[in-house]
């Protein structure tokens, strides 16, 4: 069978987009879904390649029971375009920069993860970078609600 893949995306790959693969590939694992899913996250501007996830975004992670610490930060390439299924941007900045870099013909893989949410009430996850501890909370909760959604709707018979 083979398997659908996801690509997350944010601005540096460090705060949500580590957090939506984590919590997806959790999420999956946990519907024993793992054989279906191919998963990932990148991020469109290169400012942390190599890196862990913020230490931030991985302690309240954590706190939830998703463990990122074995992602490193990546920017997307022109491949991922080819080799996604579908790439989903955190906010619209992000999916701007995505659509620009896309080529036309796999720009229907690109949109926002927060389309597949449906407790939220937001179409983007904000940026928790330069706030307090409640922004990676609201990371999070967003996130779930997103992963729940998509998994519904990505799940197959």
């Amino acid at each position: 069978m083979a398997k659908t893949s996801v690509l997350f995306v944010c601005m540096g790959n460090i705060c949500r987009s580590p957090t939506a693969e984590g919590v997806f590939r959790h999420r999956v694992e946990a519907a024993g879904l793992s054989d279906q899913f191919r998963i990932d996250s990148a991020g469109t501007h290169g400012y942390h390649v190599g890196e862990p996830p913020d230490a931030r975004s991985m302690e309240h992670a954590a706190r939830r029971g998703y463990d990122l610490s074995a992602q490193r930060a990546r920017k997307v390439a022109a491949s991922d375009f080819e080799e996604f299924d579908l790439v989903l941007a955190m906010d619209h900045d992000n999916l701007s920069l995505l659509e620009a870099a896309c080529p036309p013909q796999h720009r229907h893989k690109l949109g926002l993860f927060m389309a597949h949410a449906s407790r939220s009430g937001s179409d983007v996850v904000p940026d928790p970078y330069y706030g307090g501890g409640r922004g990676f909370d609201l990371v999070l909760d967003y996130v779930e609600d997103a992963s729940d959604g998509l998994i519904k709707q990505l799940r197959k018979p």
